[in-house]
């Protein structure tokens, strides 16, 4: 059996989602980062022959779920607990609580690390610095905009890359 690592998120539109990705890579250069986005799932190791399953899965969640609004106002961060400074969500929270949920199950059913919050990340795992500035820089971001699909990633040896967009039901 060959394995994959996975990951379900919801993407930042443009404009804002190029905004974000800039500043990040000034945070934290790398190459094959995932778009900026709200995760649903964080990485999660399977067999590649669940792939069917998981995106019959994730079709079945998708048709369950109808777009929402979502508003991103300013910063957080997890310090103590993880060097993680993000953008905070003032709109939206409830619907990507339940997604999440329905997203993390069946197939997808792992446990978690943390409790689930959702957010925008900007820089993790750097020095206290870089984790000062990415928290001053999007202090006063603010972005607003409507959800209309979860996307599936799978990470490969050179990043991220989507493997198929899952569109919600109509209003």
């Amino acid at each position: 059996m060959s394995g994959m690592t996975l990951g379900v998120a919801i993407e930042i539109p443009e404009p804002f989602g190029s905004v974000i990705d800039a500043a990040r890579l000034g945070y934290e250069p790398s190459v094959g980062r995932m778009p900026a986005h709200i995760t649903l799932l964080p990485p999660v190791d399977v067999d590649s022959e669940v792939l069917p399953g998981v995106i019959e899965h994730l079709s079945a969640v998708a048709a369950q779920l109808e777009p929402f609004d979502v508003s991103l106002n300013g910063t957080g961060t997890f310090l103590p607990v993880s060097p993680v400074v993000f953008i905070a969500l003032s709109r939206g929270i409830s619907s990507c609580e339940r997604f999440e949920s329905l997203v993390r199950s069946g197939l997808l059913s792992v446990e978690s690390r943390f409790p689930y919050h959702p957010h925008v990340t900007l820089a993790h795992d750097v020095d206290e610095e870089i984790l000062n500035r990415a928290f001053e820089d999007f202090t006063d971001f603010r972005a607003a905009f409507t959800v209309t699909q979860m996307q599936l990633y799978r990470l490969q040896a050179d990043g991220w890359h989507p493997l198929q967009a899952f569109a919600f039901a109509t209003r």
